[in-house]
C-alpha cells in the first residue's frame, strides 16, 4: 500500500528565515513540539531541510547551515518523528535560494524580463535548473534520503524561469529554439523545470523506492506518474480566492483515483504572514470541502525563528482536526462516482490545472446548484457518464473529439456553450452531427436572447442579458431551435461624436440561442462568463433547466438548501453519504473571508437508490435517525436545520 493512503492528518510548517536572524530555533524542544502535534492527532509533518533564503535547517556537507542555528534541527525533529509514528517529509524550494545564488552567481538565472523582477520579494534571485545548482540540489537530496531519518519529499515553486543565460541559451539551440523567441524560451524554460522533477524522483527512489514525494508548481497531469500522492496548495485568503479549491477537488482526483490527495490551506491570512490566525470556521469551510471530496486535511504554519509553536495556533489546528476526526469513521476510503463531467483543458503550459474563469463560473454555478459532477481534461482516467458540459468556448483536440464521439456511441448527451465543441486548428466543430454550423463570433453588443418554450421555465417573459458574447451559428437541418437571440436597438461604441451605451433590445433577429439534436444541445450565448461577469440568477435558473431535460434522474434533488449550501454524494461501500456545508464567504473591504458558520433551514433532500434497499438513514457521528420515505428509486430525507456542516448516511 502507498505510504500516503494513510495519511490522517497532515501539517505544514512553511518558513524562510533570513541569514540575518540570530538565535535560530533557541526554543526549539524536538519532544515537547512532536507532544503539541501528536495531541493535535497530525500523522504526517513536513518541514524545511532548506528554505527559499538558502538556509539548510541541518549538518549538510553540501550546503550552509543557517548561521543562527546551532544543532541539527532536521535530525532531532525526524527522530522525534519516527518515535511517535509521524511521517516525516522535508521541504527544498527549487527555484529560490537566496544565499546560494549570492554565494554563486553562476546558477543565478538570467530572466528574459529582468525589469519584471522585485527585489522587495522573495522571488528576486531565481536558480536556474540547467546549471551546476541541479546537481547541487540532488546532491542535497540524496543526503537526506541516505543519512537522515525521513520519509518523503516536497519540492516548492517548480514554475518555469524563461531563463536566458549563456547554459541555457546553448541548449535551446541544440533543440532548435530560439533564444530571442519569447514563446520558444518558454516552451524550452518548462522542459527544464519538467526535467529537474525527473531528476530529483530518479535520486530519491534509488535510496528509498517507496518515498513520499511532491513537486509543487508543475501541472498536476504532467506529474502524475512521479508523485506518491497530490498536494492541493490552496489558501482562499491569499491569492488563490475561493473559486479555487472548488475547481481542484472536482478534477484532481479524475487524474489518479488511487492516488490520495492532501488539502493544503493556511491558518494564516496570506503566506509571509507570522500574525494570522484565521477562526475555527473559516479553516473547517476548507477542511470539510476537500474530506466530501476524498482529500485528507493539512493546515499550514509559519514557524517563528525561535521555533517555539504558539500554543493558540496549536490550540486552533487541534479543535479543528477534532471536529473532522469523528466523521472518519464514515467518509475514509469514500469515492466519489459523479454521472456528469465540466469537459475542459488547461488553459496553457503554465497552468496547473483546467482554471480558466468560465470554469471557474462554471464549477461555481454547479455547485450552487448541487449538481454532482467531475472536472475532466482528455488526460483524466475517464468513467461512464450520462452527460459532458463544455464550458464557454472550449476548442478540442481530436483525441477530445474522440472522447465525446464515443460518449454520444454509448448514448451519452452533451451540453455546449458559446462555440465550444469547434476544432482546435480550425473554425469547424470537430464532430459532424453537431445541431449547428459555425459563422462567426456574434457582433451583437449587448446580447440579449427571449426566454420562451419549456427551457423558459421560472425565467421571465422579457429579453434578458447575456453580460458577454456568444457565437453566430445556423442550426442544421432537424435541429429544433427553442430560443432565438434579441438584437439591441444598436450595439455599444463611441460613433465619433455621441456614446452609444444605453442599448436596449429591439426584436428577435432570427439568430438561434439554443438548439438541439441527436443527444446534444448548443447554448450559443457565453453563459458561464456572463456569470463570472454579473452572476445573474436567470443564468442559474437557464442551466437548471437544462439539466432537467438532459438528466431527468439526477443523483441528488433538493428542496429548502439555500444556493450557498453545498451538497456532494459520496459512496463508501453499502453507504451513501451525503456532507451539506453551510458557510458562505463574504467579501470585507479588499478581503474575501470566513468566519462563521452560517445557519441552513430544514430541507428535503432526495438521493437515487439504483435499486438499493435503505436500512437506516442518520447523522453522522451522533448517529440520530432522520425521517425518510422511499418512492420512485429515490430516498427522500427531511434534513433538520443544521450550521456549518454536517454528515448524512444512508445505509
Amino acid at each position: 500500500m502507498n505510504k500516503a493512503s494513510s495519511i490522517k492528518y497532515s501539517f505544514f510548517f512553511d518558513f524562510h528565515t533570513p541569514a540575518a536572524v540570530p538565535s535560530v530555533g533557541e526554543k526549539f524542544d524536538a519532544e515537547k513540539f512532536t507532544d503539541q502535534l501528536v495531541d493535535c492527532g497530525v500523522d504526517f509533518l513536513t518541514c524545511h531541510a532548506r528554505c527559499n533564503r538558502g538556509n539548510a535547517y541541518y549538518n549538510t556537507g553540501f550546503g550552509k547551515r543557517h548561521p543562527g542555528l546551532k544543532f541539527d534541527l532536521i535530525r532531532e525533529l525526524g527522530e522525534a518523528c519516527r518515535k511517535k509514528g509521524i511521517r516525516f517529509s522535508v521541504y527544498f524550494n527549487a527555484h529560490l535560494s537566496e544565499e546560494e545564488m549570492i554565494a554563486h552567481p553562476e546558477w543565478t538565472e538570467q530572466p528574459l524580463h529582468p525589469e519584471r523582477k522585485n527585489p522587495h520579494g522573495p522571488f528576486y534571485r531565481q536558480a536556474c535548473y540547467n546549471t551546476a545548482y541541479a546537481g547541487h540540489l540532488c546532491a542535497m537530496t540524496k543526503e537526506l534520503a541516505e543519512e537522515y531519518p525521513v520519509d518523503g519529499f516536497f519540492y516548492d515553486c517548480l514554475m518555469p524561469s524563461d531563463c536566458v543565460c549563456p547554459v541555457c541559451v546553448e541548449e535551446m539551440r541544440k533543440m532548435g529554439y530560439d533564444p530571442k523567441c519569447e514563446e520558444d524560451v518558454q516552451k524550452f524554460s518548462d522542459f527544464s523545470s519538467a526535467r529537474l522533477c525527473r531528476k530529483l524522483h530518479e535520486v530519491i527512489t534509488s535510496v528509498k523506492p517507496d518515498a513520499l514525494i511532491f513537486f509543487n508548481g508543475r501541472p498536476f497531469e504532467e506529474i502524475a506518474p512521479l508523485v506518491s500522492h497530490f498536494e492541493a496548495e490552496c489558501l482562499p485568503t491569499a491569492d488563490w480566492g475561493y473559486e479555487t479549491l472548488p475547481v481542484m477537488t472536482h478534477h484532481l482526483h479524475t487524474l489518479d483515483r488511487k492516488k490520495a490527495i492532501i488539502n493544503m490551506t493556511g491558518r494564516f491570512n496570506n503566506w509571509g504572514d507570522f500574525g494570522g490566525l484565521r477562526t475555527q470556521a473559516g479553516l473547517e469551510y476548507d477542511m470539510f470541502y476537500g474530506l466530501a471530496h476524498g482529500y485528507r486535511p493539512d493546515i499550514s504554519d509559519h514557524m517563528m525563528p525561535s521555533y517555539a509553536w504558539p500554543q493558540p495556533v496549536a490550540d486552533l489546528v487541534k479543535k479543528v482536526y477534532d471536529c473532522i476526526r469523528p466523521f472518519d469513521v464514515w467518509t475514509t476510503g469514500a469515492v466519489k462516482e459523479p454521472e456528469i463531467a465540466l469537459f475542459s483543458a488547461r488553459p496553457g503550459i503554465r497552468s496547473l490545472y483546467p482554471d480558466s474563469p468560465e470554469v471557474k463560473a462554471a464549477v461555481r454555478m454547479l455547485t450552487e446548484l448541487k449538481v454532482q459532477f467531475e472536472l475532466i481534461t482528455e488526460n483524466s482516467d475517464l468513467r461512464s457518464y450520462r452527460l459532458i458540459i463544455l464550458p464557454d468556448n472550449f476548442r478540442l483536440t481530436e483525441k477530445a473529439a474522440d472522447i465525446l464521439r464515443r460518449h454520444l456511441e454509448k448514448g451519452g448527451k452533451i451540453l455546449a456553450f458559446g462555440s465550444a465543441g469547434l476544432s482546435l486548428d480550425r473554425d469547424e466543430f470537430a464532430l459532424s452531427d453537431w445541431p449547428v454550423k459555425y459563422i462567426s463570433q456574434l457582433a451583437h453588443e449587448p446580447l440579449y436572447y427571449q426566454p420562451e418554450g419549456d427551457l423558459a421555465k421560472n425565467l421571465p417573459d422579457m429579453p434578458l442579458s447575456v453580460y458577454a458574447s456568444g457565437a453566430k451559428v445556423e442550426a442544421v437541418p432537424g435541429a429544433v431551435v427553442h430560443m432565438e437571440i434579441v438584437k439591441p436597438v444598436f450595439n455599444r461604441e463611441w460613433d465619433g461624436l455621441r456614446c452609444k451605451y444605453y442599448a436596449a433590445p429591439a426584436e428577435k433577429s432570427g439568430e438561434p440561442f439554443i438548439v438541439e439534436k441527436n443527444n446534444i444541445i448548443c447554448v450559443t450565448g457565453e453563459i458561464f462568463t456572463g456569470y463570472k461577469t454579473r452572476a445573474p440568477f436567470q443564468h442559474r435558473e437557464l442551466v437548471k433547466n437544462l439539466l432537467g431535460v438532459l438528466d431527468k434522474t439526477p443523483q441528488l434533488r433538493e428542496e429548502g438548501l439555500p444556493g450557498f449550501a453545498r451538497a456532494f454524494l459520496q459512496k463508501n461501500d453499502e453507504k451513501i453519504l451525503l456532507h451539506l456545508l453551510s458557510y458562505c464567504p463574504e467579501k470585507r473591504c479588499d478581503a474575501i473571508c470566513v468566519d462563521e458558520r452560517v445557519i441552513s433551514p430544514e430541507s428535503n433532500i432526495s438521493i437515487r437508490l439504483d435499486g438499493k434497499k435503505v436500512a437506516c438513514v442518520f447523522l453522522a457521528p451522533e448517529e440520530k435517525v432522520l425521517e425518510y420515505t422511499v418512492e420512485d428509486d429515490y430516498c427522500k430525507i427531511s434534513v433538520p436545520q443544521f450550521s456549518g456542516y454536517t454528515l448524512v448516511v444512508v445505509e
